[in-house]
């Protein structure tokens, strides 16, 4: 197994603060942490992104939020608004939860439309496709992965962490052979230890999304 420095993690890591009774100083803190560390984003929710953007202005961090989060189960068009919205306030990665009703009937092409929408409209930051893998089928995840590249999305994403069940390697494994190398995938969810960490990425994961980066990376310098 691969030994990886704390550095090499860190740089696949958005930092993670979703929590819905979050407040500007908890966010001020993730940013800190972010520079600090050495993560990759921090990834927060939309009310925020402002703040953060003028937190850490000059750095090399970037401010990732949610679109659609967390359910998926809105309009296109709030989608669409939502991610204008985050991008005008300073988001350079949106992590963008699909509408799972859609997958579970099978309408594959509604979905393309509705992803192809929200990339459009946005089409200056990277788009994370988040499948909410725990309610799928392995042939669901591996079409939603397939949907989502094919609407132009640079990512693919396991989990919100607030669904069924997070990250798994057998997730990470139906996406990468869906997508054959034509899009990223971020881990999320339930991802709390290093051991999880390293088995996700030798799966194929190409991001961590995380709100436990700083014991993951205190873990690594032993």
């Amino acid at each position: 197994m691969k030994k990886y420095l704390p550095d090499e993690i860190a740089r696949v890591i958005d930092h993670t603060l979703l929590r819905p009774d979050a407040v500007e100083d908890d966010v001020f803190r993730l940013c800190e942490e972010a520079l600090r560390y050495g993560f990759y984003s921090v990834c927060i929710s939309p009310v925020f992104v402002a703040k953060a953007r003028e937190f850490l202005r000059g750095s090399t961090v970037r401010v990732c939020t949610v679109v659609g989060f967390p359910t998926g189960a809105v309009l296109t068009s709030v989608k669409v608004y939502e991610a204008i919205e985050a991008v005008l306030h300073g988001a350079d990665e949106l992590d963008i939860v699909m509408n799972i009703g859609m997958a579970k009937m099978g309408r594959w092409n509604d979905l393309k439309r509705e992803i192809e929408s929200i990339v459009m409209a946005s089409s200056k930051v990277v788009h994370k496709i988040i499948l909410e893998t725990g309610c799928l089928q392995d042939e669901e995840i591996k079409k939603a992965s397939q949907s989502a590249v094919e609407a132009g999305a640079e990512f693919i994403k396991t989990s919100t962490g607030f669904g069924p069940r997070g990250a798994t390697v057998r997730d990470i494994e139906l996406m990468r052979e869906a997508v054959s190398g034509r899009a990223a995938i971020k881990a999320a969810g339930g991802i709390k230890t290093l051991d999880q960490v390293v088995s996700l990425l030798q799966a194929g994961a190409d991001r961590i999304g995380t709100s436990s980066g700083i014991k993951i990376i205190k873990t690594v310098a032993g």
